[in-house]
């Protein structure tokens, strides 16, 4: 039996799920999961202070850091993902980030483990986005007026030099955005935890520029008005009542079978992927065949014995079968999915009002203004989570060859 809450994140935050993929991997009870969210979510920009969800931003960081103590012996290490290996790789010592690593990464690493040693950690491992090291920081004039810049991957974060945050950019020799905490008597069973008020429990260091990812709406403007909650509640009833009209059980035929819920969810990406938006609901459904029939015979025609290609056959024809039988209810499916993108392109614009950085693309024409990455939504309830990102805008940024990523540089 599969736990919904595996669906929303992972115990380990090395991956986090999109909340309209929430019906295809938790499947009735991820779908209600989808729709509780969103309530949720209009609950909190409606303006109620009481809200069951807490909001993060999602920073376009690169690479993924962790730093804190291990539970075996007391050391503080730095660490990549792979600190959740099988075999645990971390790096307590300057000769262990040697060792491992190499280049720009390795150097990068080496001034992650001086500065972040002064942060004061005693347990407990703490995951952040790095943003930048020094060398990275550069002072570009945008619009007549001159701000230091950072690219860590696709977007571009630009703080104008004048500023209080300016200063303290220019003084930092490491930048970084912590959103996860971990708490364990091993490595191994470590447990994640997302919240605020990562930064409070850490010694100030003027080498250190971090932030917590917290969403702060100081501003006060990223509320509905009347009209705009008028029409998200008129949606999310639209969405509740196709939800209950759905068939459960052939809900199920499609969600429990692993293997067909991964191959939609890969089908649903080819329109992300190529910054397609979603058509018809039933041209969706009529395009998943084609794709399941055109993805197997890939795979037949690489076979090279007419056993293997049969049996490979019979894998597409149950899988084709069941998408034919439940075809109405593939249909319905990628309707509420639709629904459920639209809602929540709606909650993202709102809170998109209230960024304290300014967010760029970098092409070979200039600067161009874009959005955050996108943002988290914690249930402070259950503890799950769920990202918000507009999948199509930053999915062009990332894959267009007119965008120069901050690896290219």
């Amino acid at each position: 039996m599969l736990n919904l809450k595996s669906f929303i994140v992972e115990e380990k935050n090395t991956h986090m799920t999109h909340i309209e993929e929430l019906m295809f991997l938790g499947g009735v009870d991820g779908t209600r999961q989808a729709i509780n969210f969103l309530r949720d979510l209009r609950d909190m920009l409606k303006g109620n202070t009481t809200s069951a969800v807490d909001i993060t931003v999602k920073w376009d960081g690169a690479p993924a850091i962790f730093a804190g103590v291990d539970p075996a012996d007391g050391k503080f290490f730095v660490a990549k993902k792979g600190l959740f290996n099988k075999e645990p790789a971390m790096y307590k010592t300057p000769a262990d980030i040697k060792k491992a690593l190499s280049g720009e990464l390795a150097k990068k690493f080496t001034i992650a483990l001086a500065e972040f040693s002064k942060l004061g950690i005693k347990k407990g491992v703490y995951q952040g986005d790095m943003m930048f090291t020094k060398g990275d920081v550069k002072i570009e004039t945008i619009d007549g007026q001159k701000y230091y810049t950072f690219q860590p991957n696709t977007i571009v974060y630009a703080v104008p030099v004048s500023t209080p945050l300016g200063r303290q950019i220019a003084k930092a020799k490491i930048g970084v955005v912590w959103h996860t905490t971990y708490t364990g008597s091993t490595i191994q069973n470590m447990s994640a935890a997302f919240g605020k008020g990562i930064v409070n429990k850490f010694k100030k260091s003027a080498s250190i520029w971090m932030d917590d990812a917290t969403y702060r709406d100081i501003s006060g403007k990223a509320t509905f008005s009347k009209e705009e909650l008028s029409q998200f509640d008129t949606m999310l009833s639209g969405a509740g009542k196709l939800f209950q009209k759905m068939n459960g059980d052939a809900f199920r035929t499609i969600t429990q079978d692993e293997e067909l819920r991964q191959k939609v969810m890969t089908f649903v990406n080819t329109y992300v992927r190529g910054s397609k938006a979603f058509p018809d609901s039933d041209k969706m459904a009529t395009g998943l065949v084609l794709y399941l029939n055109e993805w197997f015979q890939k795979e037949i025609d690489k076979k090279k014995t007419e056993k293997a290609k049969d049996a490979w056959k019979e894998r597409r024809d149950v899988l084709v079968n069941k998408v034919a039988m439940n075809k109405s209810q593939l249909v319905a499916m990628f309707s509420l999915m639709k629904i459920l993108v639209e809602l929540k392109g709606m909650v993202i614009t709102q809170l998109d009002k209230t960024q304290e950085v300014d967010t760029l693309l970098k092409t070979a024409k200039g600067f161009q203004v874009t959005k955050q990455e996108g943002f988290v939504a914690i249930d402070k309830l259950k503890g799950g989570a769920v990202k918000l990102v507009d999948r199509l805008e930053f999915s062009r940024a990332n894959f267009s060859p007119d965008i120069i990523k901050g690896w290219q540089n």
